[in-house]
């Protein structure tokens, strides 16, 4: 495949309709995260949340949690009342089988490059349905202990789509564990954190949020947006 008929994949899948999220979509992440993943999450992991009542019943916030293992974007739908869409690279939709199976879990193509206008208007679209947007501002997975390389994309997404930014905080998927009651997973939800003109204010905000959850401790923002 060219250079360009990839660029053309990944922009084909790149931006949502509301319609695009129906209940058939939903069905398939339900049985995904609820019954398979959580299964695991409650049976080796010992799965714990708190936190859940600050949980919004309107639309018009994303999903940011800390980012540990591969485990964290299931384990984020399996708590949530709500289908969670991510943003998965670009790339990853060249590939037949997964990009198949991302647009039967929702997600959908971004460039990780730039902040995409497409972006902006899945976020959108998403606040129409009983879906919001699943984020992790680390962008990739994170040693415990500490909250660092956080990029301000996602809260400039919040201030463009006019989103508070819930966070989320993870501790324990880092340990892989195969044995029933061998893992330990704790999940903290924090309260919405508004949006506002203040970039930067609000990745501080969230940083010292996750902080506060996973007692990690906060590094402060990378330079990359």
């Amino acid at each position: 495949m060219s250079h360009d008929a990839k660029k053309a994949v990944g922009n084909n899948y790149s931006h949502r309709e509301p319609e695009f999220y129906n209940k058939w979509r939903r069905l398939f992440l339900f049985i995904v995260t609820h019954v398979f993943y959580m299964i695991r999450f409650k049976l080796v992991y010992r799965l714990e949340v708190y936190g859940r009542e600050n949980i919004p019943k309107t639309n018009d916030f994303i999903i940011a949690a800390n980012h540990l293992s591969t485990l964290d974007p299931p384990l984020v739908c399996a708590v949530m009342n709500k289908g969670v869409a991510y943003m998965a690279k670009k790339e990853l939709f060249q590939n037949p089988f997964m990009r198949w199976w991302l647009n039967w879990l929702g997600a959908f193509a971004v460039d990780r490059e730039k902040l995409g206008v497409s972006t902006i208007k899945t976020v959108k679209a998403l606040k129409k349905t009983d879906w919001v947007l699943g984020i992790f501002p680390q962008g990739t997975r994170q040693e415990p202990g500490e909250i660092s390389n956080v990029t301000k994309g996602f809260a400039s997404l919040a201030k463009s789509t006019k989103c508070g930014i819930l966070p989320v905080g993870i501790v324990g998927t880092q340990e892989v564990k195969m044995l029933p009651f061998t893992g330990k997973i704790v999940v903290r939800i924090g309260e919405v954190i508004p949006y506002s003109d203040d970039v930067e204010g609000m990745v501080d905000n969230w940083g010292h949020a996750i902080q506060k959850l996973t007692g990690f401790k906060y590094c402060g923002m990378h330079s990359q947006s």
